[in-house]
């Protein structure tokens, strides 16, 4: 007889308890219907403001809540939580990372552990989006934020936060501090093998998501800030181009003026220090962004997989 597996199911939560207690049911269902598997849940309680009910129902799922000290915001709520787990838990298998509101649909868990056995639980999985049930608008900009997003970096994300961890990759996560700015693209900036399953998003259980507008414009910056490397060399690379650009400028225009007897316009000085101050302004940056980078490399710091400790108020278990 085979021994159950135990999964654990990460889920920050910011005043959004009413979706929170319609995700238990729903892995509670989930629970009945894998028998091979035990579910437990780790809900990273991200400095609400509203208090957790005390009338919810819990059956047999049993739930660890981490009352953080402050906000701290979700993908560094994500990253208190993985801690947590490899540090406290010693009876995990798989750890899958999910949003609290109904957008990762529990029943989607089932597709993510199958991916997982299929590639012998060496890869980490993560559900990339089918369809998506957000505004036009908001679609629209994270449509530009992808594609933006791999002309910075040279990389294509297209999934969220939703995955599904094995244990044996656990330790390589915690131990990257770029999953503090975003959890997603810190596992592909580290080189740890992932693979995707397309997977559609779900509605909200209750109320209205907090990922607004401007909140994609701060998640699409911590994505980019991640590859801080590549986005440096991309930015030194095009202003390098930039300065030959205005500089084979410059040249076609002196070379007009003194070899030639083609009529030059009265501006062609006044268009020569133009360029000439653009190519100093390109020459600023890529000294600066130079700079910068170095500043950064000489700076090492060993990754803490123990900086949970310092957000975490209290820990309340749940049965």
């Amino acid at each position: 007889m085979n021994q159950k597996k135990n999964i654990y199911c990460l889920a920050p939560v910011y005043n959004d308890w009413e979706s929170f207690a319609i995700l238990i049911h729903e892995i509670q269902l989930l629970q009945q219907r894998l028998d091979d598997y035990n579910f437990y849940v780790v809900v990273v309680n991200d400095g609400s403001t509203e208090d957790i009910p005390e009338d919810f129902d819990y059956k047999q799922i049993s739930v660890t809540i981490l009352n953080l000290k402050i906000n701290i915001g979700h993908q560094r709520g994500i990253a208190v939580g993985l801690q947590y787990i490899y540090n406290e838990v010693s009876d995990y298998d798989l750890v899958v990372v999910m949003d609290s509101d109904g957008e990762d649909k529990p029943h989607d868990i089932e597709a993510l552990i199958n991916k997982a056995v299929l590639e012998k639980e060496r890869k980490i999985i993560f559900a990339q989006r089918k369809k998506r049930q957000e505004s036009t608008f908001f679609k629209i900009g994270y449509f530009f934020y992808k594609y933006l997003f791999y002309f910075l970096t040279g990389q294509k994300i297209s999934f969220g936060n939703f995955s599904i961890i094995p244990k044996k990759l656990l330790s390589k996560v915690v131990h990257q501090n770029n999953i503090w700015n975003h959890y997603s693209g810190g596992i592909i900036q580290s080189k740890i093998p992932y693979e995707k399953v397309l997977l559609d998003r779900g509605k909200r259980y209750k109320g209205v998501s907090k990922m607004n507008f401007n909140s994609l414009i701060i998640h699409g910056l911590s994505s980019i800030a991640v590859y801080f490397d590549f986005l440096s060399l991309r930015i030194l690379r095009y202003s390098l181009y930039g300065i030959g650009i205005c500089f084979v400028s410059v040249l076609i225009i002196l070379y007009q003026k003194l070899f030639t007897d083609n009529a030059i316009p009265g501006w062609a000085s006044s268009l020569i220090l133009i360029i000439s101050g653009i190519i100093l302004q390109l020459f600023s940056v890529t000294l600066i962004v130079l700079l910068l980078q170095l500043s950064s490399r000489k700076n090492i710091s060993a990754p803490n997989p123990k900086i949970y400790k310092d957000f975490i108020e209290e820990i309340a278990h749940e049965k």
